[in-house]
C-alpha cells in the first residue's frame, strides 16, 4: 500500500508540471522496484525519464534504465506494468 501511496505522489508531482530532482529520484526507485516485483532484473537503477508522447492520462510511460538494461514501462493503474526491454546499441 505505501508502494502505491508513493507511486501516486510522485506521478502527481511529475504530471502537474513540477518536477524536481527528488522526484525524479523517486520516480527512478519507484519504477525499478515495481518491475523488480515482476522478475525483471534491474540492479542500481540510473534514470527514469517520462515518455510524454507515448503516455496517457492514465497510463504512464517511463525509459527507466538500469545497470546493464533500458527497459520501456507502461504504468496503468491497478494492474501490473507493462514492460519491454530495449536493445542497448
Amino acid at each position: 500500500m505505501q508502494f502505491c501511496f508513493r507511486l501516486a505522489i510522485v506521478v502527481s508531482i511529475l504530471a502537474i508540471g513540477a518536477p524536481s530532482i527528488c522526484a525524479q529520484e523517486d520516480a527512478k526507485d519507484i519504477v525499478a522496484a515495481q518491475i523488480r516485483s515482476q522478475g525483471y532484473e534491474c540492479s542500481s537503477p540510473q534514470s527514469a525519464t517520462r515518455e510524454r508522447k507515448a503516455s496517457r492520462p492514465d497510463e504512464m510511460v517511463w525509459l527507466l534504465k538500469c545497470e546493464g538494461a533500458t527497459y520501456r514501462v507502461r504504468l496503468i493503474p491497478h494492474l501490473a506494468a507493462k514492460v519491454e526491454r530495449l536493445d542497448e546499441k
